[in-house]
Order: structure tokens, then C-alpha cells, then sequence
């Protein structure tokens, strides 16, 4: 199916996470002009250069960028519009567990660095975005949630990240009513235990890297593990397989494209059937 992607400009948030690599390659391979605003430039420098070698039809330019300062994410944009033109699609990715902890003992400095991340992070993306979008009456929105928001087990020892993504859930909603008339679509995407093909996918701040890899094992050993059916959380699921950021991504298209352009306001799950609503 011909999405008609090609040449339109999209921001993606957190490019250098296992989610962020599939997000950022899978746009550039369609054909989108992709800003990859994280605030490890590294590693999105690492993804231009991938870009650049497998030929892929769309550029990647990596720009640092703190999502939960919104005078950096308004510098950010005015770069890609620099460097590509005006905003087409946004996707903030960016978000994360501050740490694992029984709810009583959580930390008021993790409460808040959760906060910051992935509620603010996503309003702060949304608004500097509203010009280019509102302007032109077109845009497409793509916040990533979390399953730990739907399902009461996905959240255990991160209760209160569950809870910062279910205000994502709730956001996308209400933001999808009031701009749809205004021609701009707001999706959302709730992805379970999504697993990087390979530990050197992720950067250095990614959540694998901070304490997933050591809680959950290296991606060949998870593998391993759902198929003998040891895999915390996972080895019960419909679809019996490792998510990958691939995964995300080829929905993550779909919405941003013309082709779903009856489709706003809208939640799902890509969790190999972990959550049925």
C-alpha cells in the first residue's frame, strides 16, 4: 500500500531508544525527512549515518533536544523547519521508568523526573508543533503510551509510570477532539514489552541500558526464555513472540498517513494480544 509519505517531514522524540531506532529508520526508508530530537546526538548521529548507507529514500538529522524544556523544544523545531520545511508528523516517543520500586517507597525525585518526561515532554512537543500543523490545517500526532496504563500487571513496580502515560491516554483524546476540526489527527499507541534485535540498538540513557537489560536479560536471552516459556510477563502471550521496534513503527506510518485520515482519537495496543479492550 503506497502511504504517500515521501518527502513529508516528521519529528520522532526520543531517537536513540530501542522504540526511537524503529521509528526513526522505518520513516527514512518510507521516504520521510525525520528529526531525530533526543538528547543523546550520538547515537542519532549514528542513525543518519545508517540512513545514509542502506540508501534510504528520507534524511535523518539529529538534534539535541530536551523535551521537558520547552524553549530547547522550540529550537528543535525551528531547525527541522531549517533543514526540512514545516512539521508534518510528530511522534513523541520520548518517555521512560525513572526506576523499579514498590509504589510506597517510590522517590519524590523519580515522581517528578517521570512527570517531566512523559507528561510534559508530550505537551511541550504538541504545542511547539500547533503552528505548523494548525497553520495548514494538516498534521498528524502520534503519542506512545505504554500497556503499563491499561493493564494493572504491566505495571507492577512502576505504578506510578503507568499512571504519568495514562494521562498521555487521556490527553490524546481530548486533544484529538478539539483539533480534528482543525484538520490535525491525534493517535496513540500503547506498546507492550517491545525488545531491541540487538543490545547495541539502544543509547546509552535508554531504559535497557539503565536497568532493563540486568532486570529482563540481553535480547538473544529473552528469546530464549519466551520460548521455553520462563519470560516474566510475557511466555502467556496470544502471539507468541518478542515485539520489536519494528512493530511500533509500521503502525506508527500508518497513522501518520493520509490513509488513516478518517482515524483520530484513538488508543491501541501492540502487544502480541496481551491487552484486548
Amino acid at each position: 500500500m503506497e502511504l504517500g509519505l515521501a518527502g513529508k517531514t516528521a519529528i520522532v522524540t526520543g531517537g536513540s531508544g530501542g522504540i526511537g531506532r524503529g521509528l526513526v529508520l522505518e520513516f527514512a526508508r518510507e521516504g520521510l525527512n525525520v528529526v531525530s530530537a533526543s538528547r543523546d546526538v550520538k547515537t542519532g548521529e549514528a542513525l543518519s549515518k545508517e540512513a545514509e548507507a542502506q540508501g534510504f529514500a528520507g534524511s535523518v538529522l539529529a538534534v539535541a533536544t530536551d523535551v521537558t524544556d520547552r524553549a530547547s523544544v522550540d529550537a528543535m523545531v525551528v531547525r527541522c523547519q531549517e533543514a526540512f520545511g514545516p512539521v508534518d508528523v510528530l511522534v513523541n516517543n520520548a518517555g521512560g521508568v525513572a526506576h523499579p520500586s514498590d509504589f510506597e517507597d517510590f522517590d519524590e525525585e523519580g515522581r517528578k523526573w517521570e512527570i517531566a518526561l512523559n507528561i510534559d515532554g508530550v505537551v511541550n512537543c504538541c504545542q511547539a508543533v500547533a503552528g505548523d500543523m494548525l497553520g495548514r490545517s494538516t498534521g498528524s500526532v502520534i503519542n506512545i503510551s505504554s500497556n503499563s496504563s491499561l493493564l494493572g500487571e504491566a505495571a507492577a513496580n512502576i505504578v506510578h509510570y503507568g499512571s504519568v502515560k495514562g494521562f498521555v491516554n487521556s490527553f490524546s483524546k481530548a486533544l484529538a477532539w478539539e483539533w480534528a476540526k482543525k484538520g490535525v489527527r491525534v493517535n496513540n499507541i500503547c506498546p507492550g514489552w517491545i525488545v531491541p534485535e540487538n543490545e547495541d540498538h539502544v543509547g546509552e540513557g535508554s531504559f535497557w541500558n539503565r536497568f532493563g537489560f540486568e532486570t529482563m536479560g540481553k535480547p538473544d536471552e529473552m528469546a530464549k526464555a519466551l520460548e521455553d516459556g520462563s519470560l516474566w510477563n510475557m511466555s502467556g502471550l496470544p502471539i507468541p513472540r518478542l515485539g520489536r521496534p519494528e512493530d511500533i513503527a509500521k503502525l506508527a506510518l500508518f497513522l501518520a498517513s493520509d490513509v488513516s485520515g478518517y482515524i483520530t482519537g484513538q488508543l491501541i495496543s501492540v502487544s502480541g494480544g496481551a491487552y484486548m479492550p
